[in-house]
Order: structure tokens, then sequence, then C-alpha cells
């Protein structure tokens, strides 16, 4: 399956170096799993579907649907009409490799288009069901592969999504946060796009395991409009 997620690896760095700070490694501490979903879990479901919207700027959340993490998996809080689905990720929507995988801090609001709402977000909702139903991680990941030999999930042409949350925790790494917008492609070298080199504003790339490569560009104002941290 092709999962949809923020490229932590190359992400918790690119925050850091986005911030003007001093690169830090991956944190050590792991995040076992822990026996209840409830610190995954916000209180209130208007509360997650404002933090949902906040993803992107008002012209275009205010008309996406909106979903919410219930107990059985996420539920619409919100018809949408513009095609877009405005959703708070959790840690699990990481690289399976990445030592955040059960960060409970982490809420990620994210916006995807028609065409990433189609394809790329499917197999994060199915992979949430699997969480909640108690699937060990080493389930999740075979389930997930057997997924991805079928194709499942593959990324619509024009695929992308708004990452731009004021509030958004998505890292233990830097400054936490990051406004940015994200493209998704099958695999595709980083090279092929200029991700990563000295001065490109696009980082992101494929790693070990996803058949899925997510390209990002930092943004340069949160959703809300206010300016955010330089880029060094």
């Amino acid at each position: 399956m092709f999962r949809m997620r923020f490229t932590w690896a190359i992400g918790a760095a690119a925050l850091v170096m986005a911030s003007g700070a001093v690169a830090a490694e991956a944190p050590k501490a792991a995040y076992p799993r822990p026996a209840s979903l409830d610190a995954f879990r916000v209180a209130m479901a208007a509360e997650e579907a404002a933090l949902a919207r906040s993803a992107a700027p008002p012209s275009i959340s205010d008309g996406a649907e909106v979903l919410t993490l219930g107990p059985a998996g996420y539920e619409t809080a919100a018809k949408g009409k513009n095609g877009f689905v405005c959703l708070v990720e959790r840690s699990w929507a990481a690289g399976f490799k990445d030592p955040e995988f059960w960060n409970p801090k982490n809420r990620s609001p994210i916006c995807l288009n028609a065409a990433a709402a189609r394809t790329v977000l499917p197999p994060y909702l199915e992979l949430t069901r699997w969480v909640i139903a108690g699937a060990p991680t080493a389930e999740l990941l075979s389930r997930t592969k057997a997924g991805w030999a079928k194709g499942v999930g593959a990324p619509a042409t024009g695929s992308m999504s708004y990452m731009m949350s004021k509030d958004a925790y998505l890292t233990d790494n830097g400054a936490h946060n990051m406004p940015h917008v994200m493209f998704y492609f099958l695999r595709t070298d980083a090279a092929a796009v200029g991700a990563n080199f000295k001065g490109s504003p696009v980082m992101g790339g494929p790693d070990d395991l996803d058949p899925v490569s997510v390209f990002f560009v930092r943004v340069p104002s949160w959703s809300d409009g206010t300016a955010a941290m330089p880029m060094h």
C-alpha cells in the first residue's frame, strides 16, 4: 500500500536546517506502542476539525471535507464541496523505520487535493483502522507491503497536499513544524527533480521501503497568512 506520510527522516533534518538551527540527529528515544490509543485522540471533535482545516488557507479548507479520528477510524465531520479533504494525521503516517512511528505527540494537519484524496489517502485510513484494531507493527508492515505489491494507493497525476498549520507538531526534532506543500510521485529519484541540492527549495525523495516518493517545498507563511520563520 502506498502510504501517505511526511518524509520524516529527511523532513526532520529539513525542519532544523530551515529554522537556521544546527542539524540534529534523529531522536534516540524510541516510542513503544502505548497500551491505549487515548494519547492519540483529541478530546473534542470540533477542536480536531479546526486543526485539520488549519492545514491550508481558508480559501481552500473552508470548502473541504473534514475527517476526525473516532474510536474505529476516521469519521466525516463535515462534508466538502471542492474536492479537498482535510484531517490530522497521526504518527503512524511516518515511515515504518522512523523512531517516531508511535510518537503520541504528533499532530500533523494536512489538506489533500482531489487526486491525492482519491488515491493516496485511502491506504492511510485503512492503516489507521488496523492500528485501532490492535495489529502489531510487524503485521502493519506486512499488510502494507502486500498492498504495495498490488499497486494499491498509487498516486494519481497531480496528487499534492498542504501542511501549513501553525499548530502542527510534526516531529520531536528542531522547531517541530514547518509550513510546506507536498507532491506525490511513484518512486522518483530526488535528483530528477533537483531535490536536496544546495539552494533548491525542493526536499524529500524515496525511502528504502515505500514505492511512493514525496517531495515537499517550504512556503513562507502559515495558512492564516502570517509569516513563518525565514528559510536560511
